[in-house]
C-alpha cells in the first residue's frame, strides 16, 4: 500500500509513503521540514561537506507528488529552508523550479525554527493555518487539540534501519521530515512519545506506507 487513509478530528487524511500528507476534501497537500540548501549551509558554515544534491532531490520528490495529486493549495510546515540565509545562496535554477511549482496554486510557508525570517519566493508566510478541523503549525503545543505539526523528524523501526514516519493518535499528528538530509528522533522516545496518548500509531514511509501501533 503506497498510502494510508485515516481520520483525525473528523478531517480525512491520506499519509503518502513519500512523507507527504493529502487532504482530498480540501484539495491541500502538506509537506514538512524540507530543509532546502542544507548541504550549502554546511559548506558556508565550515562544517562537514555533504554531497550538494539534497535540494534537487527534495524538489524532485516534491514535484512528483504535486504531479500526482495536483493540489490547489500547498502547506510547507516549517523549516522549509535550513537557515534564513539559504534563499540568498539558492541557485536561480532551483528558485525558478520552486516558482513553477507554485504557479496556479496557493502556497503557504509556515514559520519554522530554522527559517523564521521572510521568504522571497512568493506565497503566504504565516505562523499557522487551518484546514477542516485541523490547525497546522511547525512545533506541537502540548495542550493543543486537532493539531498537525512537524519539527521533530520522527523515525521508527520494526527491523533494520529506522524509517521516517508519521505519528498520530485521536488528537494530533506529527509529520515526517520530507527533506533529503534530515536526521530524526525515535518516535518511541521523549519528546515525541510524550505528546501522544497510549494508543497511537506510526505510519512508516518508504516503498510503501506501513502502519503499526506505537509502543
Amino acid at each position: 500500500m503506497t498510502h494510508h487513509d485515516f481520520s483525525l478530528c473528523d478531517t480525512q487524511l491520506t499519509a503518502h509513503a513519500d512523507g507527504a500528507l493529502w487532504l482530498a476534501d480540501h484539495d491541500t497537500l502538506v509537506v514538512s521540514d524540507l530543509h532546502l540548501c542544507k548541504s550549502e549551509r554546511f559548506a558556508r558554515k565550515g562544517r562537514a561537506l555533504l554531497p550538494p544534491f539534497d535540494t534537487r532531490d527534495t524538489l524532485t520528490r516534491l514535484d512528483a507528488v504535486l504531479d500526482e495529486v495536483s493540489p490547489a493549495r500547498v502547506i510547507c510546515l516549517g523549516d522549509s529552508f535550513d537557515d534564513v540565509e539559504a534563499i540568498e545562496h539558492m541557485p536561480d535554477a532551483e528558485k525558478l523550479w520552486l516558482a513553477r511549482m507554485q504557479a496556479g496554486r496557493e502556497w503557504v510557508w509556515i514559520a519554522g525554527n530554522h527559517d523564521a525570517g521572510p521568504v522571497e519566493l512568493g506565497g503566504e508566510y504565516v505562523d499557522e493555518v487551518t484546514a477542516g478541523s485541523l490547525t497546522f503549525r511547525h512545533i506541537a503545543e502540548r495542550e493543543a487539540q486537532a493539531e498537525v505539526s512537524g519539527h521533530y523528524h520522527p523515525k521508527h523501526s520494526l527491523s533494520g534501519p529506522a524509517r521516517a514516519c508519521f505519528v498520530y493518535d485521536e488528537n494530533r499528528l506529527i509529520m515526517p521530515a520530507f527533506g533529503t538530509y534530515t536526521g530524526g528522533i525515535p518516535a518511541v522516545k521523549s519528546p515525541i512519545r510524550d505528546l501522544f496518548a497510549a494508543r497511537a500509531f506510526a505510519v512508516l514511509t518508504g516503498p510503501r506506507a506501513l502502519v503499526v501501533p506505537l509502543p
